[in-house]
């Protein structure tokens, strides 16, 4: 039997479109499968969380005024203070004796300039105790007596003074204050002058004092600091022995002004 070529060519175009059309369709229909992730995968680095950056005021150089600097001083303070004293005696009352009798003349001391340390501490607001430590070197001489002017030596001072005193502006940075103390007084380091005073002795004294100052807050915790102080002290001294030719015995109301000027801080 013989096939046409129309016929022919109709079952051959037939049988090609049914070979591309198959595998579409099943390419469509087929479901979809996740392949596998593979456990060597390497994945992306993840951004990790900044830190906030640490703003400058939460710390505060020790030359700094911030805000967290607390103004002025009051209850709690405690304050060390390194000052340059100049201590004036002002020899207002004083006597001398020559072998027991009354002679006419005067004691007169030495102005002298030192460094001092002091250490402060407040119990209130308004209220405070302090303790002065320094030691003054002074030469000591009789004025005006019978036998003319009389080197009697020299001896270091070491007058510690406790002083409660009263605040008026706490918590300012300019705070004036006033106080009441006492003062006691040792000699150390006693030199005779020699020639006429062969031997020197000086008694421990001691007596009340009053203050006056103020505190000026400078930067942070570092302040300025004005003080003066009158102590009321008598100096008893001694030259010689009593049974040589020239006993010399003295006293003396050094009753001497102090007055310092220093660098203060608080803790």
């Amino acid at each position: 039997m013989k096939i046409s070529c129309k016929m022919t060519t109709a079952l051959l175009t037939g049988f090609v479109a049914a070979a591309f059309a198959t595998p579409n369709a099943q390419a469509q229909s087929a479901p979809v499968v996740n392949a596998p992730v593979s456990t060597n995968m390497v994945l992306a680095p993840q951004a990790q969380a900044m830190a906030a950056p640490r703003s400058s005021s939460d710390t505060c150089g020790l030359f700094k005024t911030c805000s967290s600097t607390k103004i002025g001083l009051g209850k709690g303070d405690f304050i060390i203070r390194l000052s340059a004293l100049g201590v004036l005696p002002q020899d207002r009352d004083s006597k001398v004796w020559l072998n027991g009798a009354a002679i006419p003349g005067r004691i007169k001391a030495t102005n002298q300039v030192m460094p001092e340390l002091t250490f402060e501490y407040f119990f209130t607001d308004h209220l405070s105790i302090d303790l002065i430590a320094a030691s003054t070197r002074h030469e000591v001489a009789a004025k005006g007596t019978p036998l003319g002017n009389i080197d009697i030596g020299s001896a270091w001072a070491l007058p510690p003074t406790l002083t409660l005193a009263w605040h008026f502006r706490p918590h300012k940075r300019f705070n004036p204050y006033v106080g009441v103390g006492a003062t006691l007084a040792w000699f150390h380091n006693v030199s005779p002058a020699g020639g006429l005073v062969q031997k020197l002795n000086v008694g421990m004294t001691g007596g009340p004092s009053v203050n006056v100052g103020f505190d000026y807050q400078l930067v942070g915790n570092w302040f300025f600091n004005m003080d003066a102080k009158q102590m009321f002290l008598r100096m008893h001294a001694w030259a010689n022995d009593r049974g040589s030719g020239a006993f010399i015995k003295a006293h003396d109301s050094l009753d001497p002004t102090v007055v310092g000027a220093g660098i203060e801080y608080r803790f």
